[in-house]
């Protein structure tokens, strides 16, 4: 049976020199992290950085935190100096050194005093109010390593933001700024028009965003769901993304104020042609709308309005924008102007299309007539009696002025009726459709 003490069984010579090397490659790795945490370049940054918000909630606290690693890994290093030179007293250890080896390294042998900066930030111990904790050295490793973990997301979180959101703000910014240049040349000013609002808009958001990114990084970081690796996140671009959409909307609209100065005149002149023609049309169906009513008779035949006059007042104020380069204000009447054109000549057409309707139906009946006159013809009919006074009777009335569309149609049928008798067939009921061959 060994022997026994407060730590447990006495270690064994073996068993000493491994902790011993254990706990010195232990010591090599966190030296190793903590000094590749002093030198890091997010720390640098937040202890020179003005810092408000929660970064510096948190970097108040993480200061704290590195001080007591340092203290911590001093008290260590010393536990383990200590058992190295109890170790080396002589090449075979005696009882009583293998006892004291065994109760520093593994009782709670390493004790801690806290500083005036540790002390705010270590907890004391089971509330008896003293300032000072004692370890165990794997006590101590396993505090360590929560609290470098604790620190280096910090660092790391910070750091993150910093090297994403500044440079890109800046990139934008500078975007923003030839924008900006580029719209006072085509006329687009705050208070002038909405697109120069929302440059100015646009700027005092970026501004604000890269002093807050700057002195609250962490404002701007969202941490990875279930992730507990120190920086597990990513920088919060919300906001940037948001102006940047923001100006590529700015800048498409600048792109078409400065396509209009380009094209303006070859557009003023299309809009001029396309009215010209509209009021054509119109003019057009003015005159088709005396010779209807004066060619046919008990017939409703719709009233021909006149050219508008706003568009051809809003066609001159485009000209007067164009002559005083006023790019931003041309650029929504011409499209407006456009629109409106585009349908005052379909307007126009229409117009025609209604005035017209009652010669197209007589034009459509003399059609039918002849058809069927030239089918009798083929079958030799052409000299019957009957055919040929109902024939001269629909061709009267379908040729003289006014025509009277109802009792005209009423005689074409009766000259299809005798016809279809003739031959045999059936006869089209009125308002049926009739083919160019007088046929149903």
């Amino acid at each position: 049976m060994g022997v026994t003490g407060p730590t447990g069984p006495v270690m064994d010579r073996d068993e000493v020199d491994r902790a011993l090397a254990r706990l010195g490659a232990e010591h090599e790795a966190i030296e190793t992290s903590l000094l590749a945490l002093q030198d890091h370049a997010g720390r640098r940054l937040l202890e020179g950085a003005e810092l408000t918000g929660v970064t510096k909630e948190r970097w108040t606290s993480t200061e704290a935190s590195i001080t007591l690693l340092w203290a911590y890994f001093d008290a260590y290093t010393d536990a383990l100096r200590s058992a190295r030179d109890i170790r080396a007293r002589r090449r075979w250890s005696s009882r009583e050194d293998l006892a004291e080896l065994t109760e520093l390294l593994r009782g709670s042998s390493v004790t801690v005093a806290g500083s005036a900066t540790a002390a705010a930030h270590a907890p004391t111990v089971a509330g008896t109010g003293r300032l000072s904790e004692q370890f165990t050295l794997v006590q101590l490793v396993e505090r360590m390593n929560e609290l470098y973990a604790s620190s280096l997301d910090m660092v790391v979180a910070a750091d993150a933001v910093w090297s994403a959101l500044p440079a890109r703000i800046d990139l934008l910014a500078a975007e923003l700024q030839r924008t900006r240049r580029l719209a006072h040349s085509v006329g687009v000013r705050p208070g002038e028009h909405p697109a120069g609002d929302d440059l100015e808009r646009i700027t005092r958001t970026l501004t604000r965003l890269r002093e807050q990114v700057v002195s609250d990084p962490l404002a701007y970081w969202t941490p990875a769901q279930g992730s507990s690796a120190p920086g597990g996140g990513r920088p919060d671009t919300a906001v940037y993304d948001r102006e940047a959409r923001a100006l590529e909307d700015v800048r498409r609209e600048i792109d078409a104020v400065l396509t209009v100065r380009q094209d303006a005149e070859a557009r003023l002149v299309k809009l001029r042609d396309v009215l010209s023609r509209a009021d054509r049309t119109l003019a057009e169906a003015r005159s088709a709308r005396g010779e209807v009513l004066a060619k046919i008779a008990a017939s409703e035949v719709p009233v021909v309005s006149g050219p508008p006059t706003a568009l051809q007042e809003q066609l001159a104020t485009a000209a007067e924008y164009r002559r005083h380069a006023q790019w931003h204000r041309l650029s929504p009447l011409l499209e407006s102007l456009e629109q409106r054109a585009e349908d005052e000549l379909l307007r126009a057409r229409e117009s025609l299309t209604a005035v017209t309707a009652p010669l197209a139906v007589r034009a459509e009946l003399r059609g039918r007539l002849d058809a069927y006159k030239a089918k009798i013809a083929r079958h030799g009919l052409a000299e019957d009696p009957l055919l040929i006074e109902r024939y001269d009777s629909a061709r009267r009335m379908l040729w003289s002025a006014p025509c009277d569309l109802r009792v005209a149609e009423q005689a074409v049928l009766r000259y299809q009726q005798a016809a279809a008798e003739q031959l045999g067939q059936r006869v089209p009921r009125q308002g049926e459709p009739v083919d160019r061959r007088g046929e149903a």
